[in-house]
């Protein structure tokens, strides 16, 4: 297969992070983790737009709101905050909290989280302040819909990472970077209930000189998951029946974090990267892939 890997100009953030491609819009949205930037990529001016939030930190992801077209629901450490932004001006606002985690939980931060087809909230945490985060388990998988209470999926998770959904074949994927496995859970669409856990692939086994770390999770409409590797300068395309490996995408730096297939036909694959630790270029960078000839699914926005 003969896929093309090119970098977005003027993309690189220190911690690119949860893209997430907005079809009316047309435009992927993508954050810089630990800058509280949040960020636009319109694909027809092929031009970025970068914003600050005020008084933030952290933005760990972004999801747009279902009907407010300037309010997204961003990763706040330990609250799932509004944001007020209109898509091109530098700065942006919290407006209001839609929810927070669980405050006993005070050394946990939420981290990646996406909304399911249905526009329900999915996302979890890791060990926030602490060095090893690595070695420690006192994360959750968390779930949430409008006019709910938070649910809890999972606990004991060590730093959770991507998700992404399989309508077709009832299916919810979760990776926990600790873990080193991408796990399948049974997906009731009509509930938003999960069960029955299976691990689907165990990145422990491609190189035997060091497991590699699974980070963000997308899918194709074939039913294919793609998994991004923190620290493995790949994406692996995976059957999630088999644990088999259909292609090895090779990302030009090593901290692969995310990816969202987008485009006007859906069949470009965005891979967002990081350089948390002084990496030469392209480190940080965003890159479009092209030529895999498969397609994927656009974002859902968040129903509240």
């Amino acid at each position: 297969m003969s896929y093309k890997v090119e970098p977005l100009p003027d993309s690189v953030a220190r911690l690119g992070e949860g893209p997430h491609w907005d079809e009316a819009r047309q435009s992927l949205y993508y954050v810089d983790l630990d800058t509280a930037g949040i960020n636009r990529y319109d694909f027809k001016q092929k031009k970025i737009y970068k914003a600050k939030i005020e008084g933030e930190t952290y933005a760990t992801f972004i999801l747009p709101i279902e009907g407010k077209p300037q309010e997204f629901a961003v990763g706040c450490i330990r609250r799932c905050a509004v944001v007020q932004w209109d898509g091109s001006s530098p700065v942006a606002k919290v407006v209001r909290t839609l929810f927070e985690i669980r405050p006993e939980l005070k050394d946990n931060r939420l981290n990646d989280a996406k909304t399911d087809p249905n526009g329900r909230f999915y996302g979890g945490t890791m060990a926030h302040g602490l060095e090893d985060f690595f070695n420690i388990w006192n994360g959750e998988l968390y779930s949430w819909e409008a006019g709910g209470q938070v649910k809890v999926i999972k606990d004991k998770v060590g730093l959770s990472n991507g998700l992404t959904w399989d309508t077709k074949a009832k299916k919810f994927y979760h990776a926990d970077t600790n873990n080193f496995e991408v796990v399948g859970y049974d997906y009731d669409q009509a509930t938003g209930a999960v069960s029955n856990p299976k691990v689907v692939f165990d990145l422990r086994k491609i190189r035997p000189e060091g497991p590699l770390y699974p980070d963000g999770l997308t899918i194709d409409t074939e039913g294919n998951i793609y998994v991004a590797t923190f620290g493995g300068s790949s994406v692996f395309k995976v059957n999630p029946s088999t644990g088999k490996i259909l292609v090895e995408i090779k990302i030009p730096t090593s901290q692969v974090t995310s990816l969202a297939f987008g485009g006007p036909s859906l069949d470009i694959l965005y891979v967002t990267t990081a350089n948390i630790s002084e990496l030469p270029k392209p480190a940080g960078t965003i890159f479009q892939v092209t030529g895999l000839n498969a397609k994927g699914y656009p974002g859902v926005n968040l129903k509240v």
